[in-house]
Order: structure tokens, then sequence, then C-alpha cells
């Protein structure tokens, strides 16, 4: 396949990405292969002829929005952007170094895959580069990725599917297998459409199909949080989220709660986060629109955002891959050791047999466990409705904050008075007598704080959702303040004790607002 000369280089790439003036190049010369074939030393000389590399890789060290980071980037042109032990060991030395400087790696691989001339040597140098990718991760320090046009074959299989941000150029070929040789083996050609960036979007394989003349600008944002100020916040003003007494039912909540106009997840993050970069699906083939993943910013505190979009399960409810996109960012907060925030806000998960057969229970389980095991500091936000098993899956948080007319219920409402009544008529009685409102939760440790309603939030949606962002910023602050041993304890602690007769719930700073 040939370089499209529509498309950068590396180094027009590395141009197009970086700060003016600030890239330094970490490469030595290349080592020639041992043994060097004729025709293959013949193939070597005219590449680097005709690129000005001696080899297919670039690697270095700039900044990105005024964020140093360390790159990588393959040449196309030289040899299809193919990888021997040269091109791996330039590679590994440069992973290896941004590591151990704690520098953010981004990488921008196009390849046809490892380098046919240097035979199996050169194909399991896949596994040197993904080892050194997965020890800059284990270290804590990100890993961003740029799919380029084409990438294919060991490189595609290996470093580069590893990113905590994965970026796609539009409309370039992506797959493990080349079309070309899937014709030649199989006589006849890949099916269209599918090796192609946006399909790989639309799958949750990829967060964003990225324009090269725009990726600094989203690069930018990714680091504004990764790389930000990680400092701890200072304690802000107390929010005045105070809860004023009301003559609403639980009911009335209930009711309130599935208004169409009320605020959701969307509505918090435009009023109350900074940065923001949405990331896209499970990373594994699945993207389920009823669950947003997200880096954000609430005031100077960087997070990993999980949120129900309770006006995207319209017709389409919270299914196994919503959660399995869940736990992606369960996995991101744990190893970058960035905050996780959790907003609930579902009328149920998906009852069907696809969502049986898609293992429902087992990923509710799943996200109970990593959620609740998590190293990294969390804080759940009951924004709306609360209701069953997809509701719990993002319960289990170091501290919980409820929206006033929020609930929490094993079943609505009416799930649970047909159990127990046979009828969903007396769905009213059991809301209240259940425990499912705010106070309630509150009263018995579930919840830790109550933001206002003044009266309703979709009455006063810009307002309640700056007082929330306010509670978020400011429990998070609280949080961060702890040291990890002791939060960990109290979260165990707050779980294990939850129904146990005179046990108190703990209140960070001393406060519980109600």
């Amino acid at each position: 396949m040939a370089a499209d000369p529509e498309r950068p280089g590396a180094r027009h790439l590395i141009d197009l990405i970086v700060d003016e003036g600030s890239f330094q190049s970490w490469d030595v010369p290349a080592r020639a292969p041992r043994h060097l074939p004729e025709s293959y030393a013949a193939q070597l000389a005219a590449a680097q002829s005709r690129t000005g590399m001696d080899e297919s890789v670039l690697t270095g060290a700039g900044r990105v929005r005024g964020h140093r980071v360390a790159l990588l980037a393959c040449e196309f042109s030289f040899l299809a952007g193919s990888i021997g032990v040269s091109s791996a060991e330039r590679l590994v030395a440069a992973i290896e170094r941004a590591t151990a400087a704690r520098l953010p790696l981004v990488a921008a691989p196009v390849s046809g895959g490892t380098r046919m001339q240097e035979g199996t040597l050169a194909f399991v140098q896949m596994v040197k580069i993904a080892a050194a990718v997965a020890e800059h991760k284990a270290a804590g320090l990100p890993y961003l990725v740029y799919l380029r046009h084409p990438t294919t074959g060991g490189v595609f299989a290996s470093w580069g599917s590893q990113g905590h941000v994965t970026l796609a150029e539009p409309g370039a070929l992506l797959g493990f297998l080349g079309p070309r040789v899937y014709q030649g083996l199989y006589d006849r050609p890949f099916p269209a459409g599918v090796q192609v960036a946006e399909n790989l979007f639309e799958h949750g394989l990829v967060d964003a199909v990225v324009e090269p003349a725009e990726l600094a600008d989203v690069l930018g944002r990714a680091l504004a949080v990764l790389c930000g100020d990680r400092g701890r916040p200072e304690l802000p003003e107390p929010a005045g989220d105070t809860v004023r007494p009301h003559d609403a039912t639980v009911w009335d909540s209930v009711v309130r709660s599935r208004r169409a106009a009320r605020p959701g997840v969307l509505d918090l993050l435009r009023h109350a986060a900074g940065e923001l970069l949405p990331l896209n699906g499970t990373g594994r083939g699945e993207a389920d629109p009823g669950m947003l993943l997200a880096l954000a910013r609430f005031g100077r505190t960087p997070c990993v955002l999980l949120g129900q979009d309770r006006h995207r399960q319209i017709g389409r409810p919270l299914g196994p891959g919503a959660l399995r996109t869940a736990r992606r960012g369960m996995r991101l907060a744990g190893d970058l050791d960035l905050p996780l925030v959790a907003v609930i806000d579902t009328p149920g998960a998906e009852l069907s047999a696809r969502a049986e057969e898609g293992g429902l229970a087992q990923e509710i389980a799943g996200c109970l466990t990593d959620m609740v095991t998590l190293r990294s500091p969390s804080l759940a936000l009951l924004l709306g409705q609360g209701a069953g098993g997809g509701a719990l899956a993002l319960l289990a948080a170091d501290r919980v904050v409820a929206a006033q007319h929020a609930w929490l219920a094993p079943l609505p409402p009416e799930g649970a008075s047909v159990l127990v009544h046979r009828t969903p008529r007396r769905a009213p009685e059991m809301a209240g007598s259940q425990g499912v409102g705010a106070a309630a939760l509150l009263a018995d440790g579930i919840v830790d704080r109550v933001v206002a309603e003044l009266p309703d939030a979709t009455d006063e949606p810009e307002e309640f959702c700056r007082r929330t962002g306010a509670v978020i910023r400011e429990e998070l602050a609280l949080l961060l303040a702890k040291t990890r041993p002791a939060r960990l304890r109290e979260r165990r602690a707050r779980y294990r004790n939850l129904g146990v007769a005179g046990t108190p719930a703990p209140a960070p700073g001393g406060r519980r607002q109600a």
C-alpha cells in the first residue's frame, strides 16, 4: 500500500502537534540488522535516501499546549512504517525514557505491521514494545494513541491498541489483517467499511475521529485533565446546599425525578465542569449511549466521570455494554490515580434476553466489585432516578450525594407494588414505605449529603447544576485531603456497617447537611 500524499508524514504530524520550537529528538543512529541480505540492504538504503530518515520511527519530547510529553511517530513511506529490530529498540528506549522522566506518552503509529524482511525476530519485537507500554501505564502515566492511515497487523494488535485514550485519523484503515493479505489468502475482498476509523468509533474501539489539524487541541484537552495541576486542591467555601423543609411526599419526588425537562448529566457538565473530553465505549467493541464516560475537571480537580444519561435510555434501557463502559472508566481512574465521579440517573437496567445473554448480572457484580475496591477517591451523585441494579452498580463510593428529589430503590415503585400487592396502583404507598427518598437515604447512612432543589431542579436547572457542582468540588477536596489507607478503611467500614444499629455514617469535615 502506497503512502497517501494528502496525509501528513511523521515530521509534519509532529510539527502539527507540538508547540512551535519545542520538539527535541531522542533518536540515536539506528543499527543495521545482522546478516543483512543484499536485497533488503538495497531496500533500506532506498528508504533512507527517499525519506531522509534512518528508520521507520521518530521519537523525542516536546510540548503540547504547554504540557511536556514524549512522542513516538511512524513514517509510512519508510518501508510501509514496518517495525523491525532496530525500530523496535528505538521505540522501547523512548518509552522507557518517558517512564523514567514521568512524561505522558503520545504515540502516532502508521504501519503495515512487522517487517517481513526480518521475519520472526521482527514479529516478536511487539512483545517488548507492549511490555514497555504496560510498564509506563503501571507507573500511573498517561498513554495517548493517534491511529493513522493505515495501521494494521502486529502494530495495531500491540502498542496501537493499548491507549488510555485512543483517537483515529478520518477514513483510516485500521485492522488486524490487512485487506491485501486477506484477499490473497481467501481469494475474496474483505467486507467493505469494517476496518475504517468511523466504524471502530461506532463500536466503541476508538474515542474520537480527529483531523490531524485538530489533534493538538484534542490532546491538549486530555492533557489538561491528566497532567494539569494535580496538587491537593484548596478546600472551597462550604456550598450553600442546605435542604429546606417542603411538603412533598416521596412519591412527589419520584414524579419530579421523571419530568422530561429535569437536568441530567449533560446539563450538569455544561454548567458545572471545566475542561471536558468525552471518551467512547468500552474499548472492546461496544458503545452504549446510556453511559457517558469522560475526562473532566471540577474546579482544579481532574477526574474520570461516569454518567448515566436517562435521556438516552429512552427506548434503549441501560444494558451490559453500558456497564462495561463504566468498568473501563473505573480502570482508567485506578490506572491514572484520578478521582472517580459516578452520576446515577436511570429508570432501570435492560430486561431482555439480549441483556441476560450479554452478562448484565455479571457486569453489575463487576461494577460493584471494581468500585468498592477502587484505590482512587470516589464520589457518587444520585441525580434523579435510581432504579435497581443499574443504579446500584455505581453507588459504592467513598461519599454519596443525592439531589433532594432523587431516589434509590431495588425496583421502580410500580414494580415493587406488583411484587407485594400484585398491582402497580399502590406504587405511591410502596415509595413511602421502602425508604427510597433522599431524606430516608440520609437517615440510613446510604447518602451523606443532600443538595437542595428550590423547589425542583426542573424549574431552576442552571442554578441547581451550579450548586451541585460546588458540592462535587467540595467533596472531592475533602476526599483528596485524606490518605489512601484511611480512605480505604473508611470505605470498607461504611459498607460493612450499613444497616447495623448504632453505627454512625461517616462525615468528612464533621458535616452532614439535610
